[in-house]
Order: structure tokens, then C-alpha cells, then sequence
């Protein structure tokens, strides 16, 4: 059940930050390219666009998941956490996770980074190409368009950078358990409200 929750979390977790990254590009060819959009966005890379982050985040997923439960664990077996997060779970491990780390770095680091990298490239373009425009209606029509797409990924990503990254983020796992919450259950919960 553990190794499911884990899995499955990883995968939404990556897919959500690629698909972040997809709608990015979306957003970037709607403003400025709209004359071409119909043509560049064809249906075959909508479905791409969709697909690829799927294929990415499991692949990203599995290799963690499949290291990790590799793992002996020894002891209680019962996390310190509310679900089945990583590092409640490899604390409970009674080997060297030492690579388990490094993988889990490496992975997590290309997710956010790479995921990042096209939504600021995306944003910056959109930006400079929104200060082109000369009238203020479609100055704010433009921004409109992006201003939801802009919440959800500081929310999904603020929460993510202050649990994960931010220093001594594996010491404090009661304030994890709070945080985690926030962005497991309440982030899924306001999307909808943002984007509407």
C-alpha cells in the first residue's frame, strides 16, 4: 500500500509540474504566435504535449519507487507522516540511502528544473510580448490569459520549494506534515476556483 501511495503521488506530482510546463507553452504560442497557433498546436502535439508529461513522470517516478522499496527497512515500519512520503521513509530505512538521495535529487532536480526552465522562458516571452502591445484592453486581455496558469504554478511550486529545498528540509517532519498537507489537499482543491 505504502509503495502504491508513494508511487502514485510521485506521478502526480511530476505530471502535474510537466503539464504546468505544457500549458506554459500553450499560453506562449497563443500570445505570441496567435496567427499560427491552429497550425503549430495541431492536434498530434495537443496529444503530445499531454502525453510526454505522463511518460516522463512515470519514468521518473518508477525509478525512485523502484530504489526506494529496494531499501531493508527495519524497526516499526510505521511513517511519521500522513502519507507515504520520502523522507519519513527513508528515514525508516536500514541501509545507506545515500544513492537513494542522489537519485532522488537528480530526478526531482531534472523534474523542476527542466518543467521550470519552460515555464520561465514561456513567461518571459509572453512578458516582452505583452509590453509590445500598444493598447491597454489587450495588454490586460493578454494577461488574463495567463494570470490563473501564474497562480497555480507559484502555489504548486512555493509549497514545493519551502518543503523540499529550503535548508534542514528533512529535519522538521511535523512541520512537513503540515505543509504537505497544504499541497496535496488544498492545491488540487482551489485549482479548480483558480482556473475558472
Amino acid at each position: 500500500a505504502c509503495a502504491a501511495q508513494f508511487c502514485f503521488f510521485g506521478l502526480f506530482e511530476a505530471m502535474e509540474c510537466f503539464l504546468l510546463a505544457s500549458m506554459a507553452y500553450d499560453r506562449y504560442m497563443a500570445i505570441c504566435k496567435p496567427l499560427l497557433y491552429t497550425l503549430i498546436m495541431s492536434q498530434r502535439v495537443c496529444v503530445q504535449l499531454v502525453v510526454g508529461p505522463y511518460v516522463m513522470a512515470l519514468v521518473s517516478t518508477m525509478t525512485d519507487t523502484v530504489l526506494t522499496f529496494g531499501l531493508p527497512f527495519c524497526g516499526s515500519n510505521i511513517i511519521n507522516h500522513f502519507f507515504c512520503d520520502i523522507s519519513p521513509l527513508l528515514s525508516l530505512a536500514c541501509a545507506d540511502t545515500w544513492i537513494n538521495k542522489l537519485v532522488l535529487f537528480t530526478m526531482a532536480g531534472a523534474v523542476g528544473v527542466f518543467s521550470g526552465l519552460i515555464i520561465t522562458i514561456s513567461y518571459i516571452c509572453i512578458l516582452v510580448a505583452i509590453l509590445k502591445i500598444r493598447s491597454a484592453e489587450g495588454r490586460q486581455k493578454a494577461f488574463s490569459t495567463c494570470s490563473s496558469h501564474l497562480a497555480a504554478v507559484f502555489i504548486l511550486y512555493g509549497t514545493l520549494f519551502f518543503i523540499y529545498v529550503r535548508p534542514g528540509s528533512g529535519s522538521s517532519l511535523d512541520i512537513n506534515k503540515v505543509i504537505s498537507l497544504f499541497y496535496t489537499v488544498v492545491i488540487p482543491m482551489v485549482n479548480p476556483v483558480i482556473y475558472t
